[in-house]
């Protein structure tokens, strides 16, 4: 057979693993193999074929000669990692001490979020984060599994008082910042939302117009006011313009984050100062007033403030009537408002003008009760000769002030304060907040004018006076003070007598100084001026014939030794029984 005997199986015979082939066939088999292999380099990411998992391991083929093997814990976040899916994994080693190719997962998903960084970063890109904690000045987002760090003042355009409500919730952001030697990722919120509120801002400036009605929300609070964000634009809303009534802090009825609706009320030409109203949206409520208020009704309100002029009531939102402070006591004299009512009372108060045009309004709270002056028992309670005690309320150079009950003053001029002491200011005798006892001079209703002594209520001593310092009586006086033109005497019972300078002369020629007590000799006496005039050079020189028969007769009827031996020494004011035994005396020896 022909065929059988040109097949020789020799031909086809090995003796080992590549033997049989020539060297061209190997080298063209192994060229052949080795086209089926990629070109791959330690330390980059490559993608890779799953071709088997097992309990521990998923096996991945990556297109070299060898596969790889990576832990089947590199791959929770996936569920059901199956043959054929294809996965990105980082070269460690082409091969170890094994022969094995070491792959990672947990290193190719690193590398390539930081890839992915710097890529968002350069090209300006937006990532979605996800919120995982709260830290010291802002909150720390999972871009890619690299944590990078928001500060707080890149959460939001208006400030955030709460970081906890971001956390496990996702967010987009921006990468503003790369720290390659701290691995450190700097990402911002707010640079999404500034965008477009530039938008928005530019939209709401162009229609902005007075009397627009806008929403916006309070992002700040003041004692003057709160600044409200229009979305992208801020505003301020005036303490004065948030409510009709009156209020000491927006936060009494505002609070932050809170939306609001306002109106323009006005805004500068570069539309960056905007005024916002709030009270503007209702209606003033003093166009709802009740329209039987008028002057003469009783109202009631709360006092909201009280200044040194007077109180404010408010009778609704809005409606504030003053109450001056002459309109809450019937008293003359002027205190304090705060003696009346304080911020918070609840009051009665009568309108004495209103004004709807103007909005105002003053109210009196002394309307409530009788005036004084107008009560029937005025004429009989007051009644001229009528004693009383008052309180000093007021003191003038003329003379004094005295309230006897709450709006019923009186004035007691300084010439009726004394009898006998010359009193140049009533601080010299009395000072305010004194009682003093008074008699009544004068009344007139009509007028409200009551006249008021002290000294009237005892007997006028210069009726005794005139028998005690008779002209020509001699007296021991003390000189109290001197000047150029003469000197004042100090007289018994309190009284002052006065000496020119001629009449001070002494027998050996020298003058009476101050503090010297002398004899003195009565040259003039006036009852009606209260003035008595002395001389100490007429105790020795001579007289006239008619003097010296005048002073003869005086000194027969003892006058002038009654006078002479009295102790020169002050009595107290108004001591009347002195005076009038003294008088009596008199009296009896003329008899």
């Amino acid at each position: 057979m022909s065929n059988k005997e040109e097949f020789n199986w020799d031909n086809f015979e090995t003796k080992g693993f590549g033997e049989g082939y020539s060297k061209e066939q190997r080298d063209q088999m192994a060229a052949m193999y080795e086209g089926t292999l990629g070109e791959i380099t330690e330390k980059e990411v490559i993608k890779g074929t799953v071709v088997g998992v097992n309990d521990k391991d998923v096996i991945i083929n990556i297109g070299f000669k060898s596969d790889g093997l990576v832990p089947l814990s590199e791959f929770r976040d996936l569920d059901g990692i199956k043959p054929g899916d294809t996965v990105e994994v980082f070269i460690e080693e082409q091969e170890n001490v094994l022969g094995q190719l070491i792959l990672s997962r947990k290193k190719a998903k690193i590398v390539r979020a930081w890839q992915d960084i710097e890529d968002a970063l350069e090209h300006d890109n937006v990532i979605e984060g996800l919120v995982k904690r709260r830290t010291k000045g802002g909150l720390i987002v999972d871009i890619y599994g690299v944590e990078a760090f928001l500060p707080g003042s890149q959460i939001d355009v208006k400030p955030i008082r709460d970081f906890d409500i971001y956390v496990g919730k996702k967010m987009e952001v921006k990468v503003v910042k790369i720290n390659h030697a701290n691995d450190n990722v700097v990402v911002s919120h707010k640079v999404l939302i500034e965008k477009d509120l530039e938008k928005q801002k530019a939209e709401i400036l162009n229609n902005l117009e007075k009397g627009q009605v806008l929403e916006g929300v309070i992002k700040n609070m003041t004692n003057f006011g709160v600044f409200i964000d229009l979305g992208g634009v801020d505003g301020l809303l005036h303490i004065t313009d948030i409510s009709w009534g009156r209020i000491n802090h927006p936060e009494e009825v505002l609070q932050l984050d809170q939306k609001v609706q306002i109106v323009v009320l006005d805004f500068d030409d570069d539309k960056k100062r905007i005024s916002l109203g709030m009270k503007q949206l209702t209606a003033h409520p003093w166009d709802s007033l009740a329209s039987n208020l008028e002057v003469g009704s009783k109202v009631r309100g709360k006092i909201v403030n009280v200044a040194d002029y007077g109180a404010f009531l408010e009778l609704a939102p809005g409606v504030e009537g003053l109450i001056h402070v002459s309109e809450m006591s019937w008293s003359q004299h002027l205190r304090n408002p705060a003696d009346f009512v304080k911020v918070g009372d609840e009051i009665d108060a009568v309108v004495l003008t209103l004004d709807k045009d103007d909005r105002k309004m003053s109210l009196g709270i002394k309307q409530l009760t009788e005036d004084p002056w107008t009560k029937n028992d005025m004429g009989t309670k007051y009644a001229v000769g009528t004693k009383h005690t008052g309180i000093v309320r007021n003191l003038t150079n003329f003379g004094l002030f005295l309230e006897m009950e709450e709006g019923i003053d009186g004035l007691v001029h300084v010439s009726d304060l004394s009898w006998t002491k010359k009193i140049k200011h009533p601080s010299e005798f009395v000072k305010v907040g004194d009682e003093l006892e008074v008699a009544v001079l004068e009344l007139d209703v009509d007028n409200r004018r009551l006249a008021l002594g002290h000294k009237q209520l005892e007997e006028n001593p210069w009726d005794t006076f005139e028998n005690v310092f008779p002209v020509g009586s001699l007296h021991k006086c003390t000189v109290v003070s001197k000047n150029d033109k003469g000197a004042v005497l100090e007289l018994p019972y309190g009284l002052e007598g006065f000496a020119t300078i001629k009449n001070l002369e002494k027998a050996d020629g020298s003058q009476v100084e101050a503090g010297d007590s002398e004899d003195f000799k009565v040259t003039e006496f006036s009852k009606d001026d209260k003035r008595i005039v002395l001389s100490h050079t007429a105790t020795f020189k001579e007289e006239s014939k008619p003097a010296k028969k005048e002073a003869k007769k005086k000194s027969d009827s003892g006058s002038t030794s009654t006078s002479s031996s009295a102790p020169a020494e002050k009595s107290t004011l108004g001591d009347l029984d002195a005076l009038t035994q003294l008088k009596e005396q008199m009296e009896g020896g003329k008899k």
